[in-house]
């Protein structure tokens, strides 16, 4: 479905030249350096899957949504989505793909959202009772039939980005593209979007790639995900095997009923089975995945424990760990 083989990107950039001199320098001859936005990516997607794409601000995720979508052309390399080059820009291809950002609006600003669907509606050629079906269909999902016929800037942020949604997918596109939809939004809006797009997956079962700063996002809707690093991809795979890869430890949590035994714990806790930190009655430790049996089984021993809780360590941290090994840093 998506085929990339050795995708390039490389992007002329003004070097600025300081002070006054350099300024007026500039109007007649500037300097110029290359910037790698993305170095030999490849990757591949079946019909139906999903795909979550992590990187810091400036790792090149956006700039491959703009390169598969066909807005800009790639520097290097080959892409072949459902048969088709996206930069060709066929209008078969721009029929079967749609590009949602959170960013940036294709609703008109002082029209209401039906005017916009309507205008689309001519642009996709599609069919008028399709059309129909599927505003009542999408409005009443994301729940903004009463605000179909309202100013788009009269409309909250939540309620403009479910319109959006609803603009692009109405003629129900087999390629997705999602580029931090729920940027900006309450929590409560953020979750009716994922709930949405998990229900839209269901019933059209398109192909997606999502980018977003949230986790939430990427756990609840990806079993997938690449990570994208100063243009480079580092990872592509399950979020088990991130764990496996990239955790070397495992998190343990237990509530100490005695004082007495968190203090004796502080101090006697074998240094091999982790690092401890004390919070209250809580003793929270950093163990080795080999070693986290070991360092319950010392807690039980030694120790009346409340309760007990061994999970994984956190995605987002894993994430932000492989991200800041080239100095980037997660925003």
């Amino acid at each position: 479905m998506i085929k990339v083989e050795g995708l390039n990107k490389t992007f002329k950039v003004h070097k600025k030249e300081p002070g006054l001199a350099g300024s007026a320098k500039a109007l007649f001859k500037r300097n110029y350096i290359v910037k790698n936005a993305l170095e030999d990516i490849n990757l591949n997607l079946d019909e139906g899957e999903i795909i979550g794409l992590l990187g810091a601000n400036g790792a090149g995720k956006t700039t491959l949504i703009k390169i598969l979508s066909g807005i800009i052309h790639s520097s290097s390399g080959n892409v072949n989505i459902m048969g088709h080059n996206p930069w060709d820009r066929h209008n078969d291809y721009r029929k079967s793909m749609s590009v949602i950002m959170g960013q940036k609006a294709q609703l008109w600003w002082d029209l209401p959202p039906m005017d916009g669907f309507l205008l689309l509606k001519e642009i996709y050629q599609i069919h008028h009772k399709d059309f129909y079906e599927s505003i009542e269909h999408l409005s009443e999902i994301l729940n903004v039939k009463e605000q179909l016929n309202i100013q788009v800037r009269k409309l909250s942020l939540g309620e403009r980005m479910k319109v959006e949604l609803i603009a692009a997918l109405l003629h129900k596109p087999k390629i997705i593209f999602l580029d931090e939809p729920t940027i900006g939004l309450d929590i409560s809006a953020q979750k009716t979007v994922r709930k949405f797009i998990k229900e839209y997956r269901k019933e059209y079962n398109p192909t997606m790639i999502l980018t977003s700063h949230y986790m939430d996002d990427i756990e609840e809707l990806c079993p997938r995900i690449a990570i994208l690093r100063a243009g480079q991809k580092v990872f592509d795979g399950d979020l088990s095997n991130l764990h496996n890869q990239y955790a070397k430890n495992k998190l343990l949590k237990a509530h100490v009923k005695n004082e007495e035994d968190l203090q004796k714990l502080s101090t006697q806790f074998p240094s091999e089975l982790g690092t401890i930190e004390l919070a209250k009655n809580e003793i929270s430790i950093s163990s080795p995945r080999a070693k986290v049996m070991d360092a319950a089984r010392y807690l039980l021993n030694n120790a009346d424990i409340i309760d007990l809780n061994i999970k994984e360590e956190e995605i987002s941290n894993i994430v932000e760990k492989i991200m800041m090994k080239s100095g980037d840093k997660v925003e």
